[in-house]
């Protein structure tokens, strides 16, 4: 489908994609960006807090990114996005764990800088 301003209305959820997390996804992803023991390899997981291997959030983040993109975006109207107001990291997500991305649109409205765009507010 293709998502233009006015497909959006406030309240609209959609569930798009999912992603599995392997442990050689989690540990290349962390040696770039995230290299945090408990990111690296099982034996420092189990030391932490966590009891075993966890993705990073960034890496969590970034895979729901990639979904959004492919699901929704890829033929869209969209000129990108003003940023992000929050971020938690409620639960870890570890080795064979499987995320699906559910979207909510919250609010929607015209830019007053310019009026020609609309801005559309999601959960995820």
């Amino acid at each position: 489908m293709t998502y233009n301003y006015k497909d959006f209305n406030v309240g609209d959820a959609e569930t798009l994609g999912a992603h599995t997390f392997t442990r050689e996804e989690i540990v290349k992803f962390a040696k770039r960006y995230d290299p945090q023991p408990f990111h690296l390899s099982e034996e420092a997981g189990r030391a932490s807090h966590f009891g075993g291997l966890v993705a990073s959030g960034w890496n969590t983040c970034s895979a729901m990114m990639g979904i959004l993109v492919r699901d929704m975006l890829t033929d869209s109207t969209s000129m990108g996005s003003p940023g992000l107001d929050n971020i938690r990291w409620l639960l870890p997500v570890r080795v064979d764990d499987s995320v699906t991305l559910a979207v909510r649109v919250l609010d929607k409205r015209v830019s007053k800088s310019k009026p020609d765009r609309g801005i559309v507010k999601t959960r995820w």
